[in-house]
């Protein structure tokens, strides 16, 4: 799997801190989420413009003290996951985001 991943919020979600969680609600399906800490730092930087790779240098290494491989696979395979209950977009390009993801 490429490395040049992108992910970016779906637009057709709610989200809310409640504690130490991060709850999606789709509006898809209404059916609801919660984010484990590591989903929740991806779903935060999901933007669409930062390649799942630096997302993983910045975010995810130094807050959980994992080698980078490990972290890109693991990431990687948890986009994929929130991706196909619509909480994440994922793309091998840049997403246009002319309107702003929330």
């Amino acid at each position: 799997m490429s490395s040049d991943l992108y992910i970016l919020r779906s637009d057709n979600v709610a989200a809310r801190q409640i504690g130490d969680e991060l709850m999606i609600m789709s509006a898809r399906d209404s059916a609801l989420f919660s984010l484990n800490e590591t989903a929740a730092l991806l779903w935060r930087a999901a933007d669409g413009k930062t390649t799942l790779a630096e997302i993983v240098m910045r975010d995810i290494c130094p807050a959980f003290d994992i080698d980078a491989e490990t972290a890109l696979r693991d990431a990687t395979e948890l986009s994929q996951g929130l991706a196909e209950r619509g909480i994440l977009q994922v793309g091998e390009q840049p997403f246009d985001t002319g309107s702003a993801a929330t």
